[in-house]
């Protein structure tokens, strides 16, 4: 397949992307790493007619860690620098433990941050952890900028609450509380498969050992990351305890609405997802007790 004719812009800063995108709105598609949107090109799934390049605008390419440990991540910033950060390890671990799940070395050298949040796919891990984390994310546009939570971001399926006119633009993750444990786990069929069901869990201790808060987001388990608002409130409050975790798990497993198709049932999924929620809460756990000590 080949995709349809286009124009094609490669603007040098972000202003002059900006100007570009505030003139042609909805006609302009923005490509980035291109590992989601060449393929949709091919398949003439989208059909734009003009393609902005944004591999040249340096300014969206950093990752910036501050003293207490809160991340900024610019849009244009390659998954692969993610993975091999060392500050990303220290201030946003889960992060971290979610990059080498991402498909391939190959995708993850090109693939882009921006790129996979906005393409919004709820099969993938970066959404995920995007909101698992507390994120927002910043987007721009002629109009201004703001500033959106990653829980509000998703709103269906490949839809966000972006603009025809913004681009977006950061990432920004809060500094990861004291006692916090993390962990993501997904089930495929090979590596780099996109996943069955997944799970990003955080876990934060009070001070006498009680789970102060929880968090659990999913992955192919809906039109957008899945928050389990119903298995939290299992957790909080709680003494961690393998019972418990399975109550959670029994509960996420009601939240969850994963889709039938031809790798596997909703019903298979569901389970799965129950499984992973198990094991995801008692690795954070751990982690979680090893950072009080």
């Amino acid at each position: 397949m080949k995709p349809p004719p286009f124009d094609y812009l490669a603007p040098s800063s972000l202003e002059e992307a900006l100007d570009v995108l505030a003139e042609k709105g909805g006609e302009a598609k923005l490509l980035a790493g291109g590992q989601s949107l060449v393929p949709v090109l091919n398949f003439r799934l989208a059909q734009p007619a003009l393609l902005v390049d944004l591999n040249r605008i340096a300014e969206l390419d950093y990752i910036d860690v501050d003293e207490a440990g809160a991340v900024r991540i610019g849009a244009m910033t390659r998954q692969r620098a993610l993975e091999r950060d060392p500050r990303i390890a220290a201030s946003a671990p889960l992060l971290a433990e979610t990059m080498p799940l991402i498909a391939h070395p190959q995708i993850r050298n090109r693939g882009t941050i921006g790129g996979s949040l906005a393409h919004a796919d709820p099969a993938g891990e970066l959404p995920v952890a995007a909101v698992a984390l507390d994120g927002e994310i910043v987007l721009r546009g002629r109009r201004g900028e703001r500033t959106v939570a990653a829980a509000d971001f998703f709103v269906g399926l490949m839809t966000t609450a972006m603009t025809e006119d913004e681009m977006l633009c950061e990432l920004r993750l809060p500094a990861t509380p004291k006692r916090t444990g993390w962990s993501f786990r997904e089930i495929a069929r090979r590596h780099g498969d996109y996943a069955h069901a997944g799970v990003a869990a955080r876990m934060t201790l009070a001070d006498d050992g009680t789970i102060a808060r929880a968090r659990l987001v999913y992955l192919s388990a809906g039109e957008v990351p899945l928050s389990a608002t119903a298995a939290t409130g299992v957790l909080d409050g709680g003494a961690p305890c393998e019972e418990l975790f399975a109550e959670a798990a029994s509960t996420a497993r009601g939240e969850v609405d994963p889709s039938d198709d031809i790798h596997a049932t909703a019903e298979f999924k569901k389970h799965l997802a129950e499984v992973l929620t198990r094991r995801a809460l008692a690795a954070a756990w751990e982690r979680a007790r090893a950072a009080q000590r």
